[in-house]
């Protein structure tokens, strides 16, 4: 079988591993977080952080949900100068994250410090947390959540494309159950 093919395939298999229902318990996590009146926070690193920027987008613009994410330059910068990039996230979300609202982490490994501590703090604060994790299954990060998304991989690659491809799901989904007129 060619490199592509045997890629392919493992990427389809991680993707098919996933239990529907923790899908399912995300996109009601996030409705549920929405009626409320609060909003949804997306955070990660590298391409973990492009994903969260993808579905701040797609939750705001396709389902009418308010989300936001830490990805912009000025702040994360200044924050991880000020205080340290290990606390850059946690103190975004103090500043950001009101009780109530919804903190999704993305890391491949679960071991980033900026995520935990954001993790960390999201308890502190009386705000869900919602993992995206790969590698080892027992990895810092999924300890911390309420509902835990996990891919059994060890390539950076096939986990992000699996967490890239569940969340644009569950923004699909949401999306589909959100139809508003003029969108």
């Amino acid at each position: 079988m060619s490199f592509f093919g045997e890629y392919f395939l493992l990427v389809e298999k991680a993707l098919k591993a996933v239990d529907h229902s923790l899908l399912e318990g995300v996109v009601g996590a996030i409705m549920d977080t929405a009626a409320r009146g609060r909003k949804i926070i997306l955070a990660g690193n590298g391409g973990s952080a492009a994903m969260a920027s993808h579905v701040t987008v797609d939750l705001t613009k396709s389902a009418g949900i308010r989300s936001m994410n830490f990805n912009e330059a000025s702040l994360l910068t200044c924050l991880a100068n000020d205080y340290g990039y290990e606390n850059a996230f946690e103190k975004a979300l103090g500043s950001y994250g009101d009780e109530g609202d919804l903190l999704i982490l993305i890391s491949s490994g679960g071991q980033s410090q900026n995520v935990l501590n954001a993790a960390k703090k999201a308890r502190e604060l009386r705000i869900g947390v919602i993992t995206f994790t790969g590698f080892e299954r027992d990895n810092k990060l999924r300890q911390m959540g309420d509902i835990n998304l996990w891919v059994d991989s060890k390539s950076y690659n096939v986990v992000e494309m699996t967490h890239h491809t569940w969340l644009v799901a569950i923004a699909d989904y949401i999306a589909a159950k959100m139809i508003r007129p003029g969108h």
